[in-house]
């Protein structure tokens, strides 16, 4: 059953899993300390959302449809040598930096700020991700979603970043295959939605969660205040900094303040997301 008052909760960035992986696990060289270039020690910082990897999680494995959402820092000349994926949904949003992606379809590709890519990794699929650039890191959000049929034809596709698009206003970035409704460049195989903004100091947005829907926004960069209607953004308003996160369960009408970078998956309603007690 649907939840029918709607609510907002906050995912501190202090609850994220934060992993740092040995280079040799991934094809790397050994970390180089003495590049300038390179903003961290280590080659990779992701900060996992949901179980994942070496992060074990029962209470933690989802919302809705997505099963994973990675937050991922790439120093220059690193990457994830060729690995396989199978049934799953995998978008890519690249926040700034170079991303090269190869795989087994044929498919050779950079992509850099604002840009997502897609793949229906159905009945398997192996691919590559690097940071070939010399002097600049990479930051990309990947989330894997639930397809609604397994055993799927692979596939690729990807759409470049639009910067007015995006600017104040929602960029609506990929949709569900079988809503003939909406035109997105992306379209995967899962009832859900991806958007994006770039929200200026000055500005507010809108955002709503439908009932029997419910959505998931990351504070990619700066901050934001998700406001109840008419409340300031005091104890009853939901403040966000880089890295936070929250859950959004409609039906819900929130107001957004900026400067911030957002992101948002919007799906079909699951009562098992409002019933999670581990945040």
């Amino acid at each position: 059953m649907a939840s029918e008052t709607g609510s907002v909760r906050k995912v501190p960035k202090e609850k994220l899993a934060i992993s740092e992986p040995d280079p040799f696990m991934f094809g790397n060289p050994a970390n180089d300390p003495d590049n300038f270039s390179w903003t961290k020690k280590n080659w990779l910082k992701s900060r996992f959302h949901f179980s994942f990897a070496e992060y074990r999680n029962r209470g933690n494995a989802n919302f809705g449809v997505m099963r994973v959402m990675n937050d991922d820092l790439v120093q220059p000349e690193r990457g994830f040598a060729r690995h396989g994926h199978k049934d799953a949904e995998i978008c890519t949003y690249v926040v700034n930096g170079h991303l090269t992606h190869k795989d087994s379809t044929g498919t050779s590709e950079t992509l850099t700020n604002g840009a997502i890519q897609f793949m229906t990794a159905g009945r398997g699929v192996r691919h590559s991700e690097h940071n070939e650039q010399s002097d600049t890191p990479l930051r990309f959000i990947q989330i894997w979603l639930t397809p609604r049929t397994f055993g799927l034809e692979p596939r690729y596709g990807s759409s470049r970043g639009n910067k007015a698009a995006r600017t104040n206003k929602w960029h609506h970035l990929v949709s569900d295959v079988d809503n003939e409704d909406v035109r997105t460049d992306v379209k995967i195989n899962t009832d859900a939605n991806m958007f994006v903004t770039e929200l200026d100091e000055e500005n507010v947005l809108a955002l709503e969660v439908r009932a029997g829907r419910q959505a998931y926004m990351l504070c990619i960069d700066g901050m934001t205040c998700a406001l109840h209607d008419d409340q300031a953004c005091t104890e009853k308003g939901v403040s966000l900094r880089r890295n936070d996160a929250a859950e959004i369960i409609g039906p819900m009408k929130i107001k957004l303040t900026g400067p911030s970078h957002l992101l948002v998956v919007e799906m079909a309603y699951d009562e098992q997301s409002s019933g999670r007690s581990d945040l």
